[in-house]
């Protein structure tokens, strides 16, 4: 039983990695539209925090790769970083934009960076948007900082360090440790392998759905891959190609 209700879904959990852009304007309030007007219930998100602690959904730590502005963001106030534009074009949203914007939607956060803390509980307590986030972090520290200093509990899925322990536990055989690993955690989220180490296999599988976690595979693109997947009895996919995941879906019969 999910603790909360950001994992009750009919079907596979269908996710678009930054909403949904065939033009590079990931993160943005265009690619998060797009993701609505396919039909997506969860879009995936980062979150960082200006100088003066306004929170963006942006992957990135500095302006340079994707907007025509420059700079760490955690160095500039929110009325300079305002300015830059995506691709040229379109604004960087904040998360309190995304989460007004759609109120029924599913928002998978990935913090970035400890300033974006503070703000992101702010933020969800502000919505009282906890049924509906899922707060996760390559970082455990980040992540179960976030959560303790929340009113509520939410979805949450694990960081490096409790995904390695879960695959070392379960590659050595250790069922009872590789359930301890996924404790309080409602769902894996990891790429199919890392290295040469492979993470998404059918005894890992197993033992997670064991541990009564979901498992959440980053980022898949091609439809053959998304098929194995699927087949293997992963629980969710994330992806940058949300138009091919949803024909995927339609075929199979799965698309909620």
């Amino acid at each position: 039983m999910a603790r909360t209700a950001y994992l009750e879904h009919d079907g596979t959990v269908a996710m678009a990695h930054r909403g949904f852009s065939r033009e590079g304007l990931e993160n943005t309030m265009v690619a998060f539209a797009a993701a609505v007007e396919l039909g997506y219930a969860y879009v995936e998100t980062d979150v960082h925090a200006t100088s003066d602690g306004v929170l963006l959904a942006f992957h990135d730590s500095t302006l340079d790769r994707v907007t025509d502005g420059t700079g760490a963001i955690h160095d500039q106030p929110y009325h300079r970083v305002r300015t830059a534009r995506i691709g040229g074009r379109e604004p960087i949203p904040t998360l309190e934009d995304l989460l007004g914007a759609w109120p029924d939607l599913k928002v998978n956060i990935d913090i970035k960076a400890a300033p974006a803390i503070t703000p992101l509980v702010e933020t969800i307590e502000r919505h009282r948007a906890h049924e509906r986030v899922c707060v996760t972090s390559f970082s455990d520290r980040r992540r179960r900082t976030a959560l303790r200093r929340l009113s509520r509990p939410v979805a949450t899925s694990a960081g490096q360090v409790r995904t390695a322990a879960f695959v070392a536990a379960r590659s050595a055989g250790l069922g009872g440790a590789a359930v301890t690993a996924l404790r309080g955690i409602d769902c894996l989220q990891v790429p199919v392998r890392s290295g040469r180490v492979p993470i998404v296999t059918r005894s890992a599988l197993r033992a997670a759905h064991a541990a009564g976690a979901q498992v959440h595979v980053w980022t898949i693109n091609e439809p053959d891959e998304m098929e194995r997947l699927l087949d293997l009895g992963v629980n969710g996919l994330i992806t940058d190609r949300a138009d091919l995941l949803k024909d995927v879906l339609q075929q199979r019969g799965s698309w909620s």
